[in-house]
């Protein structure tokens, strides 16, 4: 579905059926490349913990915590920023692959690590470039999640009343009628919490459409000055126009036969 927005946003239309016939290997591929980064970042997320710990325990600090507590706290304070810094660069790797290697295996049918081995030759020749394309999105990003945040609970504010009232009606109607709480009106209740939280659920996924859109939009325009490819289809050369000969004109009269 990557790949699928990502034609969407270049050419305004959205085709399901025809953009997973045409990606449904590189979306596979992509999906394996994944899942290799995370079972490589989870292993050396593992060690990093392993790691301490095996030598505290070496050097007797859980034995006395007491007596070693301002190096357990070091430790501990270390070990979280550096937690905090691999996490960051794993959320830094999964950006810039949605971002910028996509593009390339849509576009040229290149494996993920081909795409990240051009990538990082960019950002090399062009590091203050693409170091403000991050800042600029991480702005952005907190931004649009601030508005859409107060504008979803305006909405869902909005929507859950009326639903509310429709549920406390028919609560006082059931008592009224002499209903119990029993399977079948158990049943009735959870199936109608579920409705609700689907189309609360839709309601708020519709709302977040333009940041959806948007994002991918950002960076595929950030990226098409620097990527001939997709240049070239963002901004498809104009078709030259035919120039139509001009119509052929009436021979001139012949002269006047002299004798």
């Amino acid at each position: 579905m990557r790949f699928i927005l990502f034609d969407s946003v270049i050419a305004k239309e959205c085709h399901l059926r025809k953009g997973w016939a045409r990606h449904r290997g590189h979306g596979f591929q992509l999906f394996g490349w994944q899942i290799l980064l995370t079972l490589a970042s989870s292993a050396g997320l593992l060690l990093i913990i392993a790691f301490p710990l095996a030598g505290a325990w070496t050097l007797g600090w859980f034995n006395h915590p007491r007596e070693h507590l301002l190096p357990l706290v070091l430790s501990g304070v270390l070990f979280l920023m550096l937690f905090s810094v691999c996490l960051l660069v794993l959320g830094l790797i999964y950006v810039m692959t949605k971002d910028f290697v996509v593009p390339q295996m849509a576009l040229e049918n290149l494996s993920a690590m081909e795409g990240w081995r051009r990538l990082w030759s960019w950002c090399k020749a062009e590091k203050g470039g693409y170091a403000g394309y991050i800042g600029m999105k991480i702005v952005l990003a907190i931004g649009a999640g601030v508005f859409l945040a107060i504008v979803s609970v305006i909405i869902l504010i909005a929507f859950l009343i009326p639903i509310a009232g429709v549920w406390v009606i028919a609560a006082l109607s059931g008592a009224i009628a002499g209903l119990t709480w029993n399977f079948f009106t158990i049943t009735l209740a959870v199936f109608a919490g579920l409705i609700v939280l689907v189309i609360s659920t839709f309601v708020v996924s519709f709302i977040s459409v333009p940041a959806t859109v948007f994002f991918p939009g950002y960076s595929i325009y950030f990226l098409a000055p620097r990527y001939a490819p997709l240049a070239a289809v963002l901004w498809p050369p104009p078709v030259a126009a035919v120039t139509q000969a001009p119509p052929p004109t009436e021979p001139p009269p012949w002269p006047p036969a002299t004798n």
